[in-house]
């Protein structure tokens, strides 16, 4: 019942120490020449901040997330099934204080995902609770500013 986290990642190679600034089409104002968020990171329902310039670097990993939700929908709904999204590019933050707001779903097998803590939007992210050290927020799933 319990999913580890190398069944939720399809093609889970380790995040790079150094990951590429240079993203992929319509992410390069986004990232810095150091590989770190240029703007702030909000959530797209409500605008709430969610990470502030520089608090990430741009990471690329293929998770699946389940589909856009609230956040006791998205704790219910697990992460298996057909309404997810197999999101590849991240912000990936090292440190869970590093966030301005965010939320966690209930464990779902060994992950959690994140969501806004204002409006409960979400997952906006993923985060394995065999790695506590790494948080990713997809970008498609956030807006800038």
């Amino acid at each position: 019942m319990a999913a580890a986290c190398a069944e939720m990642e399809p093609a889970a190679a380790p995040p790079s120490p150094s990951p590429a600034p240079a993203a992929a089409p319509g992410s390069g104002e986004l990232v810095c020449a150091q590989g770190r968020n240029l703007k702030a990171v909000l959530c797209q329902r409500c605008g709430s901040r969610v990470l502030l310039p520089g608090a990430a670097t741009f990471a690329r990993r293929e998770l699946l997330l389940p589909a856009m939700r609230k956040k006791a929908a998205a704790a219910a709904g697990g992460g298996g099934g057909s309404g997810g999204d197999v999101v590849r590019e991240h912000w990936l933050v090292r440190d869970m204080f590093s966030f301005e707001n965010v939320g966690f779903t209930r464990d779902v097998g060994n992950v959690k995902f994140l969501v806004c803590a204002d409006c409960e939007a979400g997952p906006i992210g993923w985060h394995c609770l065999d790695d506590k050290e790494s948080f990713y927020v997809a970008l498609e799933r956030v807006a800038h500013e």
